[in-house]
């Protein structure tokens, strides 16, 4: 029997913790139904017998105070709801309880922006993690200790587990079932919540805003140049001319500032936009790759599966249906 700890924070998010349970108490029935033993104990656990989640939209009743002694084998944070310093502050008490049942021998999973608290044990420092892409700037800079993997939907790291965001819990969750089962289990599981099993990236469902919450003002002032003139050829040497900075001193600021390459900023402004025209004109791929500035088809192709996931055509088939002749 493997013994689940599943963490209940104050403000975490309702329909993962429910989720959560039910994942498990399903392939339990899997298994029963099927004259196996059920193979999962899991035990929702808490600083106070009723926990609020989300900011009070509803509470869950816990099944153990986390003062009392639990022998466990997987503790599972789901994300958390709201501002992530704020609600780390009031859920600071589960902390050491997290620390402590790695140092008994448990594994920890933390499921989308879980990894905040997660991180907050320092379980992470030097080594790899996932959480919502939405949250990359906002982790890395809080948690600069911690490799965020880009784009990962599940990452695993001795024994800590993380997923991407949102639906990606799914995906972790189904990993963990297949680890302490076996493969047709989980491919059961995943067919009875209709979920794709073998989705390893979150990329076809990040948009790419920029990092601009540095205070580099000419690293500023070049993304701006580069977000209105993404179609035009664009070189390094004329960036670090625009702002008056030598080439070099220029590379090594704009990839301090915004943790991407010249290079690979304007791939991802590039690629941005032909999202948002896939998704939204009747325009044919070869428009859209002029449009963004390639001229070269297998090269924009490439480029454009790096940071989604997808081909051009996978993209606008699954985002534009109604626009496809």
């Amino acid at each position: 029997m493997i013994k689940i700890a599943l963490l209940i924070p104050e403000s975490a998010v309702a329909a993962a913790v429910t989720s959560t349970r039910y994942v498990f108490n399903t392939v339990n029935k899997f298994l029963t139904s099927s004259g196996k033993d059920p193979r999962f104990d899991i035990q929702l656990v808490g600083c106070q017998d009723q926990v609020p989640l989300q900011d009070g939209i509803t509470f869950i009743k816990t099944d153990i105070n986390i003062q009392q002694p639990i022998d466990v084998d997987l503790v599972i944070i789901p994300p958390l709801f709201g501002d992530m310093k704020a609600t780390i502050e009031i859920n600071k008490q589960t902390i050491p309880w997290i620390k402590e049942q790695h140092d008994k021998g448990a594994e920890i999973a933390s499921l989308c922006v879980g990894a905040f608290l997660l991180a907050e044990t320092g379980l992470l420092n030097g080594k790899k993690c996932s959480t919502h892409w939405a949250y990359y700037t906002e982790f890395k800079s809080t948690y600069p200790q911690i490799e965020v993997v880009d784009g990962a939907v599940i990452t695993e790291d001795d024994g800590i587990y993380s997923s991407g965001g949102a639906v990606s819990i799914w995906n972790l969750l189904l990993y963990l079932v297949e680890k302490y089962t076996n493969r047709e289990m989980a491919i059961m599981t995943a067919k009875y919540f209709s979920v794709d099993i073998d989705r390893n990236s979150q990329n076809v469902f990040m948009i790419f805003k920029g990092q601009k919450t540095h205070q580099d003002e000419e690293v500023k002032r070049a993304q701006q140049y580069i977000e209105k003139n993404y179609h035009k050829k664009i070189t390094v040497d004329e960036l670090a001319n625009m702002v008056a900075i030598s080439r070099r001193s220029f590379e090594r600021r704009f990839k301090q500032a915004t943790e991407n390459t010249v290079l690979e900023y304007l791939q991802r402004v590039k690629v941005e936009a032909a999202k948002r025209s896939f998704e939204s004109s009747r325009d044919n791929i070869s428009e859209v790759m002029y449009e963004v500035g390639y001229l070269d088809t297998k090269a924009f192709r490439n480029i454009f599966r790096k940071y989604t996931g997808l081909t051009p055509v996978q993209y606008r088939y699954k985002y534009n249906r109604k626009h496809i002749a």
